[in-house]
């Protein structure tokens, strides 16, 4: 039976860095977040911010433009933000509307106030393994496999999922740790080879949003399953990976809720604290 790898338990010693940090520097650290719409997701995710940002000791600044804001409207609001000394991170939560591009309103936000690692100069310096500021979801995975004891050096890392915020980052993060990195996509699943390389995972990541896509009897005997995603199934929230029958083959397995997503508005604060020492 796996042992649970459990975001909560994680999180609380992050935050208590964080705290120190922030209390270090000059100026109490300052996070502008926009939110645009209902979406549910995105409403619960500014929820948990706010408790962090009350945690840790930083000042949560929440912004709610209209829902039919354009997107020029949209670029000017933020380059203020980007131009005001007393803003030192900038988010601005998806789902956007379908009139706003998302990767062009991410392209505009200061890379130096890029608190979610996904401006072109961020991901770039991903790349060569120099950023300080790295996507807050797929650095939440790797605080969850380290939490685990596991020495990603040699191992056969399965992502399943390559978005611009979980897998593509995620790849170039494990890759860093000299993990074997494998990503699978919607190709994969198409061609019939997604069963074949999830059961070679010593490392599997899923972060699709497909509830019960990976099943349980797939899962490699040992392996370390962080299962990213977020699905409603008949009132209960559940991931993409079969947990019942995954964590009787699994070592460490993720809830879900429970696993990354407490995890994920700490690691922004983290990123938030991070850009302010930089600025300062």
């Amino acid at each position: 039976m796996a042992k649970l790898l459990e975001g909560r338990i994680v999180a609380e010693k992050i935050r208590e860095e964080i705290r120190q940090k922030a209390q270090n520097l000059k100026q109490k650290p300052v996070l502008a977040s926009i939110l645009i719409g209902d979406n549910p997701g995105g409403v619960s995710y500014v929820k948990s911010q706010e408790n962090v940002a009350n945690m840790v000791g930083v000042t949560y600044n929440l912004y709610k433009p209209d829902n039919n804001i354009g997107e020029v409207q949209l670029i000017d609001f933020i380059h203020k933000l980007n131009a005001d000394k007393g803003i030192n991170g900038i988010i601005v939560q998806a789902p956007l509307p379908q009139h706003i591009d998302y990767k062009k309103i991410s392209g505009h936000i200061s890379a130096q106030k890029d608190v979610e690692g996904m401006h072109p100069l961020n991901m770039g310096q991903l790349f060569f393994g120099k950023t300080q500021i790295a996507p807050c979801t797929a650095s939440a995975v790797m605080e969850l496999l380290d939490y685990s004891g596991i020495d990603l050096y040699g191992k056969e890392a399965v992502v399943v999922g390559h978005s611009e915020i979980v897998g593509k980052p995620l790849v170039l993060l494990l890759l860093e740790r000299f993990a074997t990195v494998t990503i699978c996509h919607i190709a994969t699943t198409k061609a019939g080879n997604l069963k074949e390389h999830v059961q070679q995972a010593e490392v599997l990541v899923v972060a699709v949003g497909q509830a019960g896509l990976i099943k349980g009897e797939w899962i490699k005997k040992g392996a370390i399953v962080v299962d990213v995603g977020i699905n409603h199934r008949n009132g209960k929230i559940v991931g993409d990976v079969e947990f019942e029958s995954a964590v009787k083959r699994a070592s460490y397995i993720t809830p879900v809720p429970g696993g990354v997503g407490p995890l994920t508005a700490t690691i922004l604060m983290r990123n938030l604290v991070e850009t302010a020492i930089l600025q300062q």
